[in-house]
């Protein structure tokens, strides 16, 4: 086989200048007034506030892998920001804070030109012809959600963009001869490439699973030819998996071990890990602490099961049920989380002072809350916010001086199994034992959830006591113990140290859980069936008479599901020829066409089918990548179209020019909502071409005269900020991480 790479060095001079002239028109079309609007846009809350916290160093969590936020912040920080911009509300003003909100901007818009020639180069690398590579490349360049979703701080045009140079890597691989230079390096790119398109979002896992499937294709393929021997079937397969499985798994690990060098100190997020990896980072780590705990001991109480949150009080009370002062769960340290053991037959002071006498399984005991004296407490009143009947109310109840009742009295069952053998499954050990407080009157069990309270307990997790709760969620340990008389050689304890992979595969786990949890509806979300058809958008910002809305260029979309419609006919109608008897696939045009439309309609249903399989909140811009294969497909067989079927150069010309003037002036036409231009409720209600597209056209003056000097000067000006509590612009990606209060997110 003789190499057909298309790199740039190798086009012929009318390729050259065709691919710079679009890509110099890509410039123009994407970065065109990137500055505006000049204030918070949709998802910037978060992921410009991720760059924030990068900076600053503080640890929180996201859904997403780290890669396209590390660039981000990397542009940022080059900018000279300094990370005290907190990007708290949409439509919060850039210019006034002195934000590089531009140069953050400009990261992913770089990315977005990059794909314009990237297309160029991959339709080159399936045989088209230059016209019709050029008509892809402008089919993606004058598409409208792909332009709008390049020009903010956001996670889905660097996403495109690896996306993009993988299917370019991928599809020039395939035209290389064995084992020659040019195969390794670009079977390398392939797998650096998947590792970064997976170090974006998980949905780069859809991409591998492309590459994957067409891999496992060729090989098969290779099995049945008989010129290749065993041995260089091996090095086939051994090259394959080096390239496209161990190469994207050290990238991929490789950004979270950037991630943990970066995020050093305490933040918002780390409260959804483990107390041992809460363990690694600065003021976090935890002195050595008494191993025995005994009857007069002060101690922090932590719940094994909910990423490990504090029982935890204050001096605030219940609204509703006993009226008692509250107990929660608290993600970080307090003085509020403070207890002190206390025998059932002994006061406070005797507890301190007395030689100290070691708790047991089956030994029954008083909390009582340091700073507030009183003690935890339960009884047959319903929880504030888990109205079961098999779960009880926990309160704080007391005062200073007063012996409490039975109400207060807990017995430890230590956890053998859970906890470290030997010693810690005789005795009550701190952090080595597990064990749960079971209510000596009611039988209960103190438990915890993921449920939330109120604002009234500044949204703190709830504890109640529960008869019917699942084993994790009722498993409690003992963090800090201190006590006067242990003597200050007494065996200490402290958490196991964690390296990266432990840690790497903590925080994997917490992002799927946390990923698969987000199924609350949201006012823009949308379902997988109606995205081919372009069913409705997503509203991205308001102010001063302009709107950025999240739309695509319906004339694109449609055409490129026409074409997925077309191949899936086709492909019907051959095999039911082929059962006839008819040999289709002889025919050179039709390889062709089952071939290099084929492997981008697969890659379109790798990237939209599996969509359906998921319950959480959804959105138009989870589309693009398969929006993309879809692209590539539809032009791959325009240009088999115009070969085969139209032939004649002037026709296939004009049938080009024609389908892109469409695409240009469906673009030009929504264009405002892209760029947050000045626009008239006329002019808006006119681009409406689909009755379920819901921006608001009301945000718009009858006239244009309506846009005064000042406003047109400054897109931001402050006139008071379109985000709040009840505001339909929420952000779909909120899983910052924030726990108290929460923030309150592919």
């Amino acid at each position: 086989m003789a190499s057909t790479s298309t790199k740039f060095s190798t086009l012929p001079p009318k390729d050259k200048a065709a691919i710079l002239s679009i890509t110099g028109l890509a410039v123009l079309v994407r970065l065109y007034k990137i500055w505006q609007p000049s204030s918070v846009v949709f998802d910037e809350v978060h992921f410009g506030g991720f760059a924030s916290k990068y900076i600053k160093g503080r640890y929180f969590m996201d859904v997403h892998p780290p890669l396209a936020k590390l660039l981000i912040t990397l542009a940022g920080y080059l900018a000279g920001y300094d990370g005290n911009f907190d990007f708290k509300d949409i439509g919060k003003d850039y210019i006034e804070e002195g934000v590089p909100y531009v140069a953050m901007r400009l990261l992913p818009a770089t990315l977005g030109v990059l794909v314009i020639p990237l297309s160029f180069l991959t339709l080159k690398a399936y045989g088209c012809a230059s016209l019709t590579a050029s008509l892809g490349a402008l089919l993606v360049l004058f598409e409208n959600a792909l332009t709008t979703q390049s020009r903010f701080i956001l996670l889905d045009s660097p996403l495109v963009f690896f996306t993009a140079l993988t299917a370019y890597a991928w599809s020039n691989f395939q035209n290389q001869p064995a084992f020659q230079s040019s195969w390794y390096w670009y079977l390398f790119l392939t797998g650096l490439s998947l590792g970064a398109t997976v170090s974006v979002k998980w949905v780069g896992l859809f991409t591998i699973a492309w590459v994957g499937v067409t891999t496992i294709s060729g090989l098969w393929q290779l099995l049945g030819d008989l010129s290749v021997t065993p041995k260089q079937y091996a090095k086939h397969f051994f090259w394959r998996a080096v390239f496209l499985i161990v190469v994207p798994v050290i990238f991929y690990m490789l950004m979270f071990g950037i991630h943990f060098i970066c995020l050093v100190n305490p933040g918002d997020g780390d409260g959804f890990m483990s107390s041992e990896f809460q363990a690694t980072l600065n003021n976090k780590k935890m002195a050595d602490t008494p191993a025995d705990v005994a009857f007069g001991s002060h101690i922090t109480i932590r719940h094994w099961n909910t990423q490990g949150g504090y029982l935890h009080s204050h001096d605030h009370l219940y609204p509703g049920g006993s009226k008692q002062q509250q107990i929660t769960l608290y993600p970080h340290k307090d003085d509020n989380n403070l207890w002190l053991v206390e025998n059932i037959t002994e006061v406070e002071v005797e507890a301190r002072a007395l030689p100290p006498v070691y708790l047991k399984d089956g030994d029954v005991i008083k909390l009582q809350h340091v700073k507030t004296y009183r003690r935890l407490h339960s009884h047959d009143v319903r929880p504030p916010v888990t109205e079961a009947d098999w779960q009880n109310e926990v309160s704080a109840y007391g005062y200073k001086g007063f012996a409490g009742d039975a109400n207060d009295n807990f017995r430890i069952e230590i956890l053998e199994s859970k906890s470290k053998p030997g010693k810690a499954q005789e005795h009550v050990r701190a952090i080595e034992t597990k064990f749960r407080l079971i209510h000596t009157v009611t039988g209960c069990a103190l438990f915890s959830h993921k449920v939330k309270l109120p604002s009234w307990a500044f949204e703190q997790q709830e504890v109640t006591c529960s008869k019917q709760g699942t084993l994790p969620n009722s498993i409690w340990y003992i963090e800090y113990n201190e006590h006067p008389t242990i003597p200050a050689d007494a065996e200490k304890v402290n958490y196991p140290k964690v390296g990266f992979f432990k840690k790497f595969a903590e925080l994997q786990k917490v992002m799927w859980e946390t990923n698969a949890g987000l199924i609350a509806a949201h006012n823009w979300d949308s379902r997988p069936e109606a995205w081919p058809y372009l069913r409705r958008g997503i509203n991205f910002w308001i102010k001063d008479h302009r709107q950025v809305y999240l739309v695509g260029n319906l004339f694109v979309w449609w055409l490129s599901t026409a074409g997925l419609v077309i191949y899936a006919l086709f492909k019907i109608m051959t095999i039911l020829r082929w059962q006839r008897g008819y040999n289709d696939y002889s025919l050179p045009s039709v390889q062709a066409f089952s071939g290099k439309v084929g492997t981008n309609v697969v890659a379109w249903a790798l990237h939209y089918f599996p969509f359906y399989l998921m319950k959480r909140q959804l959105f138009l811009h989870h589309y693009l990548p398969a929006l993309y294969f879809a692209i590539l497909a539809v032009v791959v067989s325009w240009d088999l179209f115009c070969k085969n079927v139209l032939r004649q150069k002037a026709i296939t010309t004009v049938a080009t020019i024609g389908l892109l003037a469409i695409a240009l002036y469906i673009f030009v036409t929504l264009s405002p909502l892209a760029y947050a231009e000045p626009w008239t409720k006329d002019e808006c209600e006119n681009a409406r071409l689909m009755k379920h597209w819901d921006f608001d056209c009301n945000t718009f003056p009858t006239d244009m005269s309506s846009y005064d000097a000042s406003s047109i000067a400054n897109v931001s000006s402050v006139n008071g900020s379109i985000v709040s509590e009840s505001s339909p612009f929420q952000s779909p990606d909120d899983v910052s991480g924030e726990e108290v209060p929460p923030r309150d997110e592919l």
